[in-house]
């Protein structure tokens, strides 16, 4: 499989799950969950806190929560999460706990990033499971749309 190529077109489905967060007031995230093999989407989510008046409703806890569902397992070993920002120490303890195999980014998160940027959870010696981490995928479009989002709430 050509993981640059099927990382790009995977990214820019989860770039268009946050737009349309963008469009309902949310923070842009958008997040997939894949079948690697089948090069399939099992999952996807946008980011809803406010929408669903909960803090946990991350885009990529929303799209492993709708994972587990379709295949009946909170265990989600071998597939791929696809989201366009870098995740948060919940988010990034949610994927360990799920097992995903590997996590594929967007642009990092300085002030809430948990995995490249502050904590560095899964270089922690109490993470259990470590996906294999790519990061910068479609980085600037991700950068550029949240950039957008927050200088016209500001």
């Amino acid at each position: 499989m050509d993981e640059n190529g099927t990382d790009r077109h995977f990214m820019s489905q989860a770039l268009m799950l946050a737009q349309a967060a963008m469009a309902a007031g949310e923070v842009p995230v958008g997040a997939l969950v894949c079948d690697p093999v089948a090069q399939t989407v099992v999952a996807q989510a946008a980011n809803a806190p406010i929408a669903s008046h909960d803090p946990s409703a991350h885009a990529e806890i929303l799209a492993l929560r709708a994972a587990g569902a379709v295949l009946g397992n909170y265990r989600l070993g071998g597939l791929w999460l696809y989201v366009t920002l870098e995740p948060c120490a919940m988010c990034a303890g949610a994927l360990a706990h799920a097992r995903i195999a590997r996590l594929i980014f967007g642009t990092p998160d300085p002030k809430g990033g948990a995995v490249v940027s502050g904590p560095r959870f899964f270089e922690q010696k109490t993470c259990h499971w470590r996906p294999r981490v790519t990061g910068g995928v479609l980085a600037e479009d991700s950068a550029a749309l949240l950039r957008r989002f927050f200088k016209a709430r500001r």
